[in-house]
């Protein structure tokens, strides 16, 4: 069903600085702390009258009764006919999905535990391949939890590009390097290709059965197996576990052997503690409804086409690259459920950095710019660093003052230098960065993308987009295919 957005259309659009000053009590109605993590939308334009308004359109998209679907393991994912269950990877599901989930992550602990123990050889490097959600949420645990205390070296390669791999090559040990191979269906193109690179190099470097010394990642076990990967050392995941949603699963193994089995079990519990959040608590007072309000009220209403988190703390500088491919690949749809033009925009860009570098490279645009670009910071009160303090003071302080600009703005006589203000920011302020809030932190991302999805009334767990694209890279790497005269140019040019 179509949603009706005339009670939403026809609300004012009132500045932030007038919002703030007509209710005294707006921080407090647009604030909440859950997880260890406290949220700050009093710098949108939400109100308390939209969001009435957003929680009626969410009853009338029945969010309720699909949020419910979600957590029970029934179809959700409509185009595929499949179960969306990563949740059950951190405890909150189907109890059968839930127990399956149990037994691949005690799989999953005992297989470590055995490399722990020299059981494959002496391990020092973790070399992991995988592409997208194979190897996108491993890479964010691994370097915003494991840069103090790195059990071992782990690099995540995901790009074709040869240069990707041998830069890994110049630091690894051959020998010494364990090679984890990442992919659900174990058909991924570049993940294999640059498998069979590493076992060559290992070769290469009179490593003895370089086979014995290969993981598998996948929802396809028999195919890993088909590839040359002996069955003790292939983790499975469940086929209702999608990739970008994956690293809650065995696709999380780099992670957990990295930073030790009881740091991954933190991280699980910190996104069930989300999960529970989401599933039990009303509209009004659930972070991730919320701020799926506030994208949708700038995409659909004051048609903003993109929306830019900024990380001001180091060790999520990959955070933004996560995001992207969660919202974009989730949300870009330009069909409904049931298969009809979605006639209206689909999910915003995800763009974004870190700050405070960000604030010298992009931040232009987003305080004097014609461009409409909701922001969100994400800071942690607790510093990653053991410098003198006004390091993470000047830190944070930048991500409050940037937040107060956009909304406050400056008039002066010269327009050159004058700031229109009203621009919106939300905040994110985490107590510390450990696996626990982490793990809650990018559940919440999760469960805001699928609110997003519900209200669209689109589905947010297929991905059909990313197809075609591959199929005709196939198509050219075999021969013979003609293209467009501009790609048959390209193609001549490059290989003659």
């Amino acid at each position: 069903m179509t949603a009706d957005w005339s009670k939403i259309e026809a609300l004012p659009a009132t500045k932030l600085t007038d919002l703030f000053a007509a209710d005294s009590e707006r921080l407090s109605k647009l604030s909440l702390d859950v997880a260890g993590i406290h949220f700050d939308w009093s710098k949108t334009h939400l109100t308390t009258d939209m969001v009435t308004a957003f929680e009626e359109m969410a009853k009338a998209q029945d969010l309720s009764g699909k949020r419910q679907a979600l957590f029970s393991g029934e179809v959700v994912n409509v185009t595929e006919g499949r179960a969306v269950e990563h949740t059950a990877e951190r405890g909150e599901g189907k109890p059968e999905s839930v127990a399956i989930a149990q037994a691949s992550h005690q799989r999953m602990r005992t297989l470590i535990d055995a490399i722990e123990a020299e059981a494959l050889g002496p391990v020092r490097h973790i070399l992991h391949v995988g592409i997208g959600g194979s190897a996108l949420g491993p890479q964010l645990l691994v370097d915003a939890l494991g840069r103090d205390d790195k059990r071992y070296d782990v690099a995540i390669v995901a790009n074709v590009d040869g240069v990707a791999l041998e830069d890994v090559f110049a630091k690894f040990d051959p020998a010494a390097t364990l090679l984890v191979v990442a992919s659900k269906t174990f058909t991924t193109t570049e993940t294999l290709m640059n498998a069979e690179s590493v076992l060559q190099w290992m070769t290469e470097h009179n490593v003895e059965d370089p086979y014995g010394r290969v993981i598998a990642l996948t929802a396809s076990p028999e195919k890993a197996m088909e590839w040359g990967v002996d069955e003790t050392r292939i983790l499975p995941f469940a086929e209702s576990v999608g990739g970008r949603y994956s690293l809650w699963s065995t696709i999380g193994f780099p992670a957990a052997i990295a930073l030790g089995w009881d740091r991954f079990e933190e991280l699980l519990e910190g996104a069930a503690e989300m999960d529970r959040h989401f599933r039990l608590s009303a509209l009004h007072e659930n972070a991730p409804a919320l701020a799926a309000f506030a994208d949708l009220y700038y995409t659909q209403i004051r048609h903003a086409e993109t929306r830019a988190p900024f990380a001001y703390d180091e060790r999520l500088r990959l955070l933004p690259s996560y995001l992207q491919q969660l919202e974009m690949e989730s949300n870009g749809k330009s069909v409904t459920v049931d298969g009809q033009p979605l006639g209206r925009p689909s999910a915003a860009i995800t763009w974004g950095g870190v700050g405070t570098e960000a604030q010298h490279a992009v931040f232009q645009l987003l305080h004097q710019g014609t461009h409409l670009v909701p922001v969100e910071f994400i800071a942690v009160i607790e510093p990653g660093d053991t410098l003198p303090e006004e390091h993470h003071r000047a830190l944070l302080l930048n991500a409050f003052a940037q937040g107060a600009a956009l909304m406050a703005g400056k008039q002066v006589e010269d327009p050159a230098r004058s700031y229109s203000g009203d621009r919106p920011s939300s905040t994110l302020l985490l107590d510390d960065l450990d696996p626990r809030t982490l793990g809650a932190l990018i559940a919440f991302y999760e469960h805001r993308v699928f609110v997003n999805g519900v209200l669209l009334g689109i589905n947010s767990f297929d991905q059909f987009g990313v197809e075609l694209g591959k199929e005709m890279a196939k198509a050219a790497e075999k021969g013979g295919q003609t293209f467009d005269p501009s790609t048959d140019d390209l193609i001549k040019r490059a290989f003659g």
